[in-house]
């Protein structure tokens, strides 16, 4: 019989894509996440992921397993709740988010609003660099973004939620599964050099040591993704969390195992936050999406 820490190392295998990844988030060795995984494989009696070096992706039992581990790790939330819960949060608190970001910092802002009747949450949307400037000066309490690894602002503190892993995404029309061969053959579509994600798609494509042909440059990922979608090139993009480019008929989605270059997604608030204690739940909230 399958146990709850077998069903929460799925979920961190589910969200990271790599054994590597989900040791890191349940403080396990690579090994032991791979017996957990067989394990529970052996228990179930069919097989949960598609192996491609060192990335994983659920397959259809895996996807179809997902809803239902999260149900299982809720409920198992719900029976530890103790009953003398602590007062409620109330007050207003402004948030921000990268536009990737946002369906995660909206479920988190619905969660607590639900138990914390009293918060008044505020949610906009902006670049990373535009939101850090907005912390910082006070006009925001906390914002999701992607983090610049040179920014060390000491009036920050930063979480890290997440990390999105690159990837080559494709039309459905093309055939070729070599990433080289299909950067040569069509138009490349750029997201933004300015931006932190534009620089790791530039540090991507070094390391890959190709010059893909240059046809647009965008700051959108949605927008590029649709240009894929219309078969006018192709990208190398971020994988969003909350993303549904796998399952996308229209989008081919290439793991791109040649760099281990990621977006680190975090969250970032003022040092003497006043409201770190609504700040600190919109993290737990989150990072408990993953676990779900």
């Amino acid at each position: 019989m399958s146990s709850l820490r077998l069903f929460r190392t799925f979920l961190a295998v589910a969200a990271e894509g790599s054994f590597t990844g989900a040791a890191n988030r349940v403080a396990l060795t690579q090994a032991a996440v791979g017996l957990q995984m067989r394990t529970l494989e052996d228990d179930l009696k069919r097989k949960l992921f598609t192996r491609n070096g060192k990335v994983v992706v659920l397959n259809d039992h895996g996807r179809a397993l997902l809803p239902l581990a999260r149900q299982m790790i809720s409920l198992y939330g719900q029976m530890l709740e103790h009953p003398d819960a602590p007062e409620p949060m109330s007050g207003t608190v402004h948030l921000g988010a990268i536009v990737s970001a946002l369906p995660r910092l909206l479920r988190a802002t619905l969660s607590l609003k639900q138990r914390h009747p009293g918060l008044d949450l505020h949610v906009s949307a902006a670049k990373s660099v535009e939101l850090v400037a907005q912390v910082d000066a006070g006009k925001l309490d906390c914002a999701v973004l992607v983090r610049d690894p040179g920014e060390n602002r000491p009036t920050l503190v930063w979480q890290s939620l997440y990390a999105e892993p690159m990837a080559l995404v494709a039309p459905p029309d093309s055939r070729e599964t070599d990433i080289r061969v299909l950067l040569e053959r069509y138009p490349f579509i750029r997201f933004d050099r300015q931006e932190q994600t534009g620089q790791l798609v530039e540090r991507t494509l070094r390391r890959l040591r190709i010059r893909p042909s240059e046809f647009l440059e965008l700051n959108s990922l949605e927008a590029i993704a649709d240009l894929v979608r219309s078969s006018l090139g192709v990208s190398i993009l971020p994988l969003p969390r909350a993303s549904a480019w796998h399952q996308d008929p229209r989008l081919r989605v290439l793991p791109i195992t040649a760099t281990t270059e990621a977006r680190q997604i975090a969250l970032v608030r003022w040092r003497d936050a006043s409201k770190s204690a609504v700040i600190q739940a919109v993290g737990q909230e989150l990072m408990a999406q993953d676990t779900r």
